[in-house]
């Protein structure tokens, strides 16, 4: 018998597939949780959380959530932009302004780039679709890649930065492009963390604790390591040579410490359940429980493709590192939007959205299934293993009604 259309023995092959990475020492261990209009269809837990004390995957166990903390940030911030306070069209020099005299590199070594004068604004639409200009320093492509690591800018920032201090930073480096012109992955949304702040009056912790974890129940999600969060914090690990996890307390450490910067592209811990409760208010057009943190239509525009001409992310985006495969995916305000299953090679449904984590892990929201998917592991780089096209695959061939 189906459960919400789902067969309970094509789910159960999640399981199996993904115990394998487990047992060959690919992943410490994951968390994987399937929902079908609200109700919870799958949920298991495999392997550690602390491979070397022995400590189990647990439903309380806590995650480093890297980049899902940006679709978080980019729903803070459009819960302004529906209070009037300001306009997607803004120049981001209007509230922050060491953005108002931006230039753009034109060539040059990373110690003494060319640069010009961009030829229009960064606007606040070009933060939440990573149209910017900005960049990563980790991305190591481009001399502009180089020019933030010298700055001290690469999986981070320099030792007691705060966020305000590294937004000013960035300013004042050139951008890759004229904003609006391509898509490059970026710390645009750490800006936007930024801007929440000045237009709200609030740091961006308070903020989120206030406008949205409390109301939607999210109480194990922090920038910090607060009450019981850091003893169910998994390990951070990494491949080694030859791909088995290996413990990396360098990384991993840096969420045990008080943060001093506060990263809304990718700070926050969280729990499979607290990033349910999230996934489940964007299924339900902005509401949860009584709660409303957006409006229905707001939500829609947000989860559109907003590239121009309806390009995806070959067409218009910068090959690179990006929490998701280029083909086939648009991107809307905060999140990657599904184009084409097709051209992404992959099952899925036109228009479900999501994000991922750097630690490899991932979610997706899709409103005509009524279906979310989260992934929890911690092995840094996502890039690793192609966790996530094989749960979709797993995920939608199980879907029988």
């Amino acid at each position: 018998m189906s459960v919400q259309g789902f067969d309970p023995a094509r789910l159960a092959r999640i399981k199996t597939h993904f115990a394998a990475y487990v047992q060959d020492g690919r992943l410490p261990g994951w968390q994987v949780q399937v929902s079908r209009r609200g109700e919870i269809v799958y949920r298991e837990n495999c392997g550690h959380r602390d491979l070397e004390a022995k400590l189990p995957i647990e439903d309380d166990t806590v995650f480093r959530i890297y980049s899902m903390t940006k679709p978080i940030t980019s729903v803070a911030a459009m819960m302004l932009y529906e209070e009037g306070r300001f306009e997607l069209t803004d120049p981001v020099a209007k509230y922050i302004p060491a953005f108002a005299n931006l230039r753009v590199l034109e060539g040059g070594p990373a110690i003494k780039p060319v640069t010009r004068p961009a030829t229009q604004p960064m606007r606040i639409v070009h933060l939440l679709n990573h149209t910017s200009g900005l960049t990563y320093g980790f991305h190591h492509i481009h001399v502009q890649d180089e020019i933030y690591r010298n700055a001290g800018y690469e999986w981070s920032v320099p030792k007691g930065h705060t966020l305000e201090r590294a937004v000013d930073d960035w300013a004042r480096l050139p951008l890759r492009f004229d904003p609006g012109t391509r898509w490059n992955y970026s710390v645009a949304t750490d800006v936007l963390g930024r801007l929440v702040e000045v237009i709200s009056g609030q740091t961006l912790a308070e903020f989120f604790q206030q406008r949205i974890f409390d109301p939607l129940g999210m109480k194990d999600t922090s920038f910090s390591v607060r009450g019981s969060l850091g003893k169910r914090l998994g390990a951070l690990y990494i491949p080694n040579a030859k791909g088995k996890a290996t413990r990396n307390d360098d990384f991993g450490n840096v969420a045990r410490a008080k943060p001093t910067f506060l990263s809304g592209g990718g700070g926050l811990l969280s729990t499979t359940q607290d990033y349910h409760r999230f996934t489940q208010m964007l299924l339900r057009g902005g509401e949860l429980d009584g709660a409303r943190l957006l409006g229905s239509r707001t939500l829609r525009y947000m989860t559109r493709n907003s590239l121009p001409g309806g390009q995806d992310l070959v067409q218009f985006g910068i090959p690179l590192f990006a929490e998701v495969k280029f083909d086939g995916q648009g991107f809307g305000l905060g999140f990657s939007v599904l184009q084409d299953p097709m051209a992404a090679g992959t099952l899925g449904t036109a228009g479900e959205f999501g994000w991922g984590g750097a630690a490899s892990t991932a979610f997706w929201v899709d409103p005509k299934e009524e279906i979310t998917a989260i992934f929890m592991t911690q092995l840094l780089p996502s890039s690793t293993w192609p966790i996530r096209t094989q749960l979709r695959q797993l995920v939608y061939s199980a879907l029988v009604d």
